[in-house]
């Protein structure tokens, strides 16, 4: 079980994690650093932080994790799952209006929800629904 929840961390967070347009996220970091802050500070000092790389560290030390730790991983897993699943939601939905106006747009750092915030009249309802749905931001 402690393998596939560091797998789906290290696979889903690295590439969601750089992602500032989801404050979610941000408190999903915050609450591994403070859960396992004795295992970050113990066995990961010397690793440089991004890309996964903490988690790493966390996961080549798995058995010596406290519980306080694996708790907080476990949390971080099931969360992060929610926001894979809700974002998912949002892409399939908003499908046809991403292809329409924002096919040029490079994906990241919140630019496609840019473009389809700036293309607001045009959006379909399904679409706007949906970031609505998922708290993304407010369209109108």
């Amino acid at each position: 079980m402690r393998k596939i929840i560091f797998i789906f961390l290290i696979v889903f967070g690295s590439a969601l994690l750089a992602a500032p347009s989801v404050p979610a996220l941000d408190k999903l970091v915050a609450s591994v650093a403070t859960g396992c802050e004795k295992e970050i500070t113990t066995f990961c000092k010397d690793v440089t932080p991004g890309e996964g790389r903490i988690l790493a560290c966390l996961y080549a030390h798995e058995d010596k994790l406290s519980g306080q730790c694996e708790y907080a991983l476990y949390d971080a897993a099931v969360q992060l799952e929610r926001v894979v699943a809700a974002l998912t939601y949002v892409a399939n939905e908003c499908r046809d209006d991403l292809k329409a106006y924002c096919a040029d747009v490079k994906p990241g750092e919140g630019r496609l929800l840019d473009c389809i915030e700036k293309n607001s009249e045009k959006v379909s309802n399904r679409c706007k629904q949906a970031i609505r749905d998922i708290n993304l931001r407010k369209t109108k």
